[in-house]
C-alpha cells in the first residue's frame, strides 16, 4: 500500500510540474511571438535573361546578387532583423512581383541593389528614392532600370500602359510612394553617409527618380547604385570579392543604423486605423478654436512625423496633422457639410487611400459619427 501511495504521489508531482511549466512557458512563447522583427526585403536587380548593364564586360545581375546575398548574411546575424530576398539565384523576377514580395511580407524597408553605367568615366555610389527626376541624368538612370519591363510579356497589363521612355509616364509613378517619401529619404541618406564614412566613396548624394520597382512598394524604399561598371577602376572593384564584401558590409551597417534610429522591433510604416467614431480627446498640434461640428477624412496614421504637405499625400490639400498617443494622424480637408466630406472621401480613395474614413469633431475633440449627425444620444 505504501508503495502504491508513493507511486501516486510521484505521478501527481510530475503532472503538477508539467502544468506549472506550461503555465509559465505558454505566456513566454506568446511574448516571443508578439515581438515583431524588423523586416528588410533585399532586391538584387535584374537576373535571368536580363543581365543588366555589361560595362567593361562585367555582369550587373551577378554582382548585384552577390552583394544582396552578403548583405542578408550580415543582417541575419541580428536576431531582431528578418531578411527576405526577391531572388537568391540567377532568375528573372518581374518588377511588380518584387514589390509584391515586399508588400506581402509587410516589410519595414525595401532595398534594391544595382550597378550604374555611363558613357564617361563617372564613378561613385549613389542612392535613389522615388520622385520626380530633377535632371536628364536621373531620368536616364531610371529609364535604363525601368526598361526591364520590356522583358515581361504582360507588362502593359501589369503597369497600366507605363512607358519608361516617356517622362510624363514616369511622373505618374510618384503618386503611390509619396506617403513614404520622408522615411525613404532618411533610409537613403543613412546608406549614402555610410558609403562616405566607411569607404570614402564619392558622395553622389540622395537623388529622386521614377523607378518602377519602387512605385508599388508600401514601405520606405531605396534603390542603390553601388558604382559604375563602366568605370575601369570601379568596375574591377565591384567585380572583386573585396569590393563586394566592403559594399555589403557598408550597406548592412547603414540598414542596422536606420533600424536603430527607428527603435528595435518597432514598425514605423504607415498604419491605417479602423477605430472609427471613438470618443478620444486629441493631443493635437494647435489648431483654430471651433465650437461647431465638423468632419475630416483620415487618410493615414503613423509613428513618423511627416510634413503636412500635399506632395507627401498624393496631391491632397489641405492636410492636417494631429498627434494622438504615439501616433500622428493625418486628415484631409475640413467640412461642416457631411455631404461634402463624403465627396472628398471619394477623392481620397481615388488617390489610392482605400482605407480612408470620415471622422467627426466638436470643440476639437473626436465625437461619434452618429452623434455628429444627430442620431446618437
Amino acid at each position: 500500500m505504501l508503495y502504491k501511495t508513493r507511486i501516486t504521489e510521484f505521478l501527481f508531482t510530475l503532472v503538477f510540474l508539467y502544468l506549472m511549466w506550461g503555465t509559465f512557458m505558454i505566456p513566454l512563447k506568446a511574448q516571443n511571438l508578439s515581438q515583431k522583427n524588423f523586416i528588410v526585403v533585399l532586391d538584387a536587380g535584374h537576373g535571368g535573361h536580363d543581365s543588366g548593364n555589361r560595362g567593361n564586360g562585367y555582369s550587373e545581375k551577378d554582382i548585384a546578387l552577390k552583394i544582396a546575398l552578403k548583405i542578408g548574411e550580415i543582417l541575419e546575424k541580428n536576431q531582431n532583423i528578418k531578411v527576405i530576398f526577391t531572388r537568391k539565384t540567377d532568375v528573372f523576377v518581374k518588377l511588380v512581383d518584387r514589390a509584391n514580395i515586399a508588400n506581402k511580407a509587410d516589410a519595414d524597408l525595401f532595398v534594391s541593389i544595382h550597378c550604374d553605367a555611363h558613357t564617361s568615366q563617372a564613378y561613385g555610389a549613389g542612392t535613389f528614392v522615388l520622385g520626380l527626376h530633377a535632371n536628364q541624368r536621373n531620368f536616364e538612370v531610371a529609364k535604363r532600370e525601368n526598361s526591364v519591363i520590356f522583358y515581361e510579356e504582360d507588362y502593359e497589363k501589369n503597369y497600366d500602359g507605363f512607358d519608361p521612355n516617356n517622362p510624363e509616364s514616369v511622373i505618374g509613378l510618384t503618386l503611390m510612394q509619396e506617403t513614404y517619401l520622408d522615411q525613404s529619404i532618411v533610409a537613403a541618406a543613412t546608406i549614402q553617409k555610410s558609403f562616405v564614412a566607411n569607404l570614402s566613396r564619392k558622395d553622389r548624394t540622395v537623388k529622386q527618380a521614377g523607378f518602377v520597382v519602387l512605385k508599388y512598394t508600401y514601405m520606405p524604399s531605396v534603390l542603390v547604385e553601388t558604382g559604375f561598371l563602366t568605370n575601369i577602376k570601379e568596375g574591377a572593384y565591384l567585380n572583386s570579392k573585396k569590393g563586394q564584401d566592403e559594399m555589403s558590409t557598408t550597406i548592412a551597417k547603414a540598414i542596422i543604423n536606420y533600424k536603430n534610429e527607428l527603435g528595435i522591433g518597432v514598425k514605423e510604416n504607415e498604419i491605417f486605423s479602423e477605430a472609427k467614431g471613438v470618443d478620444v480627446p486629441l493631443k493635437a498640434e494647435p489648431i483654430e478654436s471651433d465650437s461647431t461640428i465638423y468632419f475630416r477624412v483620415q487618410v493615414a496614421a503613423s509613428k513618423n512625423r511627416i510634413e503636412a504637405k500635399s506632395y507627401n499625400f498624393k496631391g491632397l490639400s489641405p492636410i492636417y496633422r494631429e498627434k494622438e498617443g504615439v501616433l500622428y494622424r493625418y486628415y484631409f480637408a475640413k467640412e461642416t457639410s457631411y455631404k461634402n466630406i463624403l465627396k472628398l472621401k471619394r477623392k481620397a480613395e481615388k488617390k489610392g487611400y482605400k482605407s480612408a474614413f470620415v471622422v467627426s469633431f466638436k470643440n476639437n475633440k473626436k465625437i461619434r459619427l452618429d452623434e455628429a449627425l444627430g442620431k446618437g444620444k
